[in-house]
């Protein structure tokens, strides 16, 4: 059985979903870890049992990297992801992509020119209501697609703002609920409608935070080629994290995402309905709980994938199509204008 060599880089909050499936797979050795504050990278070094660096570039270069995982500030995922793959390392990293459309260009063409495999985490796909809802669009039994809408309502405070030294800033987040909070949402609805972009109206303001430069609320519509129009709905100044939901109304009956449950509602009468399984159970540690545990199931998929030598369900290439999605609607908010593909 292949062993693959593994680095992380990035040993901040979301670094336990990442290291914690790669322990737990019998086919991964996490060798090194990477983060420019030594204190974390040796303190994840030292729980892990691992090397650790203060430079991702010399974590690649010394360590015969096989799989580096990428967890670090939305601005730096193409930089490091583009040196990875051209020193012949498969790479995983977090969403967003990437902040510029060009650079996630640029991090598919690198995956492609090297020959290696690139892979965008978006967990939520494997939810079990998500599963559910995607299955059932394509299996054809609810008819076309009509319409659909969605919304993020959740809590994002200035104190949360002013723990981070790059979220709240278009140069490193790259904007605010769009590509942090609701891209999951956001990624599920162009999934589940699987069609062309035709253009996108957005309209963006800070309407809630006094010490953020980007964007706490947005809302508008993305109109596919095959004439479906969705909704969208977002903002991070709500008093707690409600609920994300998400609606689909089709020729045969309606698609219902409350949270991470899938409910359909057949005009016949029939319901179906999928949520988490409570006995399906992965201990990440102290995380935040809607992250849930479908990262592990994304990235054993991932692993599959490279076993396999074929490319992820959530490869560069489709993942690029949400990060077109989100930069067009930064385009048309920030612009006042119809972003048409």
């Amino acid at each position: 059985m292949k062993k693959y060599r593994v680095g992380i880089v990035g040993c901040g909050n979301i670094f336990p979903m990442h290291a914690l499936p790669v322990i737990h797979d019998d086919r991964c050795e996490l060798v090194a870890v990477c983060d420019n504050k030594e204190d974390r990278a040796k303190g994840s070094a030292e729980e892990f049992n691992c090397n650790y660096y203060l430079d991702y570039k010399e974590m690649i270069d010394k360590e015969n990297l096989d799989v580096l995982h990428i967890c670090l500030p939305h601005y730096l995922h193409a930089e490091v992801a583009i040196y990875a793959l051209n020193n012949k390392v498969h790479v995983m990293t977090e969403k967003p992509m990437s902040i510029h459309l060009d650079d996630a260009k640029a991090m598919v063409a690198a995956a492609e020119d090297n020959e290696k495999t690139l892979g965008v985490i978006f967990q939520n796909r494997y939810n079990p209501g998500s599963q559910l809802i995607k299955n059932t669009l394509e299996s054809g039994e609810l008819g076309k697609v009509i319409t659909g809408k969605l919304s993020v309502t959740w809590n994002r405070s200035d104190e949360y703002y002013g723990k981070s030294d790059w979220k709240g800033t278009w140069e490193k987040e790259g904007g605010g609920v769009i590509i942090d909070q609701a891209i999951h949402t956001m990624d599920l609805m162009r999934w589940f409608i699987d069609e062309e972009i035709d253009y996108i109206d957005a309209h963006i303001a800070n309407r809630g935070h006094a010490v953020i430069q980007v964007e706490d609320s947005a809302e508008g519509i993305i109109h596919y080629t095959n004439g479906v129009s969705t909704a969208f709905h977002a903002i991070n100044y709500y008093g707690y994290d409600a609920p994300v939901e998400l609606e689909i109304y089709c020729e045969k009956g309606i698609i219902k995402m409350i949270a991470d449950k899938g409910i359909i509602e057949f005009d016949d009468g029939r319901t179906l309905i999928a949520d988490e399984n409570p006995n399906e159970i992965f201990e990440y540690g102290d995380v935040k709980q809607y992250w849930g545990v479908s990262h592990i199931k994304q990235l054993r998929l991932f692993y599959d994938a490279l076993d396999q030598g074929i490319e992820p369900e959530i490869n560069g290439v489709e993942a690029l199509k949400t990060q077109e999605m989100i930069c067009a609607i930064y385009e048309s908010g920030k612009e006042g204008k119809t972003i048409s593909f």
